[in-house]
């Protein structure tokens, strides 16, 4: 296996991922294509962007497929103030427990009792965001929490578990969708432990991070990065892309002004990331 060039995608919602989407595209409409990294490590939403990148459809296809409001799938729609929820929960829990592996067992404890929508209803909608089911012959790995023990998970390939059913539980924000069952296990979004779970990807000569929202320990992780001879890019929403996210990041009609604005940070970007992809 190589170990050049890694591509880590976070968590942010729809918004994140017609974001993140958008980057890619910029970026390959400017002349420098990173998905065609070694290694492929996705988040959240930013599972379902490596999951739909590396399915074969092209990227200008996925891009209009975000930005496009006759081509957009549907989306559920949370219970109101799910969200407000979580962070507050999160807050109360940090201010309580300082080990890591506890805070994420708490989590999952609220997730696995709160009133969602149910597994059934919420599946198809990762099965209608992914072009193809069946994992890739890629290096492409998703970040999940398993809700009982709060211990991480990262489902690949070779992990005997489907394609959409590592989304899903990767994709399962406590307290908004439901708990994703997994064989004989629960698991939660994977952002929970880390919005973009950066320091899975130590070990590559070149990563290029897509942040769609903030992450309390990129800054450490790309930093233990560096020290050790990796070198490292991060791309994150500048004030367009936040203005187009909006107040809520699950919300369907932040895709269009998202996508777009990705795509205009990729343009933008694309001269440094050409650098970091391409050097010797």
């Amino acid at each position: 296996m190589k170990n050049e060039r890694a591509l880590v995608i976070g968590g942010g919602g729809v918004a994140g991922i017609a974001w993140a989407t958008g980057v890619l595209a910029g970026l390959a409409d400017a002349g420098v294509d990173v998905t065609d990294a070694d290694f492929l490590l996705g988040t959240s939403a930013g599972s379902a962007v490596a999951a739909q990148i590396t399915s074969g459809v092209e990227l200008p296809a996925l891009f209009h497929a975000q930005v496009d409001p006759a081509l957009q799938r549907e989306e559920l729609k949370p219970r109101e103030g799910a969200l407000a929820e979580l962070f507050g929960f999160g807050e109360k829990v940090d201010a309580e427990v300082t080990d890591p592996v506890e805070r994420l067992r708490r989590i999952g404890e609220m997730a696995l009792a709160a009133e969602t929508v149910t597994e059934a209803e919420r599946r198809p909608v990762i099965e209608a965001r992914l072009p193809s089911h069946r994992w890739p012959e890629r290096n492409l790995s998703v970040v999940a929490v398993n809700a009982a023990t709060g211990e991480m998970r990262v489902f690949d390939r070779t992990s005997g578990v489907g394609l959409v059913d590592a989304v899903t539980a990767s994709c399962a924000i406590p307290g908004v969708w439901p708990a994703a069952t997994v064989g004989d296990a629960r698991y939660i979004d994977g952002g929970i432990r880390s919005v973009t779970n950066l320091d899975l990807a130590a070990g590559y000569a070149r990563t290029l991070v897509i942040a769609p929202m903030p992450d309390p320990v990129l800054d450490t992780d790309a930093a233990s990065i560096a020290e050790c001879g990796g070198l490292i890019q991060t791309i994150t929403p500048d004030e367009g892309a936040l203005a187009a996210f909006g107040t809520d990041p699950l919300s369907p009609a932040s895709r269009t002004p998202a996508g777009h604005a990705g795509f205009a940070q990729g343009r933008a970007a694309a001269q440094a990331v050409t650098t970091l992809w391409n050097k010797a």
